[in-house]
């Protein structure tokens, strides 16, 4: 049985089927995954897996909601079937869980008042002008301006980018980092900040692109190639792109980068 099956997805895509719902671990976090004001679950992730998994047999999709650090945890515990929260792709994690191919690529941005005045484009000059540097919790940010110079203990940390636009608007830093997506939108209602044009930040010396992606278990090889094959049939059909946009997501988003370059395979 499992071997006739295990090209299509295997025995959970089969189970997944045969209950017509799959369980989506997903991290509260907009715009990748959260439950909307009307309770109805959302982001772009979410939106990604309802299509996809309903090309793949599977019906209805049930949110599983928790902490970002216990998605994983709660992946390889089965409370859920699928990590649906735009996760980036790093050695790290591949070591833990196996990605499908990223549906989206993020670059960095700064937070930074009106005119830039300090002409601040990257780590490097955040550690060269000796300007006061914000980023948010736990964010890949906070590793970048390490590696760029920037002492760790200097570093403001904020709970997310809400309070590091008014961080910079009331003065308290001259800068913000955080994903170009998030940054773009945060400054969309602000009179006193902008958001710099996205970079790619210097990671072991070289410019470094992040991507999102779906995790899976190690042992569901089979679910995360079928999968794949309908990502990237939406990927080459255009309609991965509109399934994004509402979320704030640009072209600049849209990548080909695999799973196997980000794990560093």
């Amino acid at each position: 049985m499992a071997t006739a099956s295990s090209t299509k997805g295997g025995d959970l895509l089969d189970r997944l089927r045969a209950a017509g719902v799959v369980r989506l671990g997903i991290a509260g976090e907009i715009p990748f995954g959260f439950i909307d004001k009307n309770g109805e679950l959302t982001g772009e992730a979410p939106e990604l897996a309802k299509v996809i998994f309903k090309r793949l047999g599977v019906d209805r999709v049930q949110p599983v909601p928790t902490e970002f650090g216990s998605l994983i945890p709660g992946l390889n515990s089965q409370q859920f079937d699928v990590v649906a929260a735009g996760m980036y792709v790093n050695p790290e994690r591949c070591e833990q869980v196996i990605f499908s191919d990223p549906d989206y690529q993020m670059l960095d941005s700064f937070i930074v008042r009106k005119g830039n005045p300090k002409g601040l484009r990257s780590y490097e000059d955040i550690v060269e002008k000796k300007a006061k540097f914000a980023t948010g919790t736990g964010y890949a940010e906070i590793q970048y301006a390490v590696e760029a110079g920037y002492k760790e203990s200097e570093i403001l940390i904020v709970p997310d980018q809400v309070a590091g636009l008014n961080a910079v608007e009331a003065g308290r830093v001259d800068v913000f980092a955080g994903t170009a997506l998030t940054v773009r939108e945060v400054v969309k209602k602000s009179a006193k900040a902008e958001a710099t044009e996205p970079f790619k930040p210097i990671v072991g010396g070289k410019p470094h692109v992040d991507g999102g992606a779906f995790a899976f278990r190690p042992t569901e090889t089979g679910l995360r190639d079928a999968f794949n094959v309908e990502l990237h049939k939406l990927k080459k059909s255009g309609e991965l792109f509109r399934i994004l946009k509402p979320f704030g997501f640009t072209k600049a988003e849209m990548t080909d980068l695999t799973a196997k370059e980000l794990c560093g395979g």
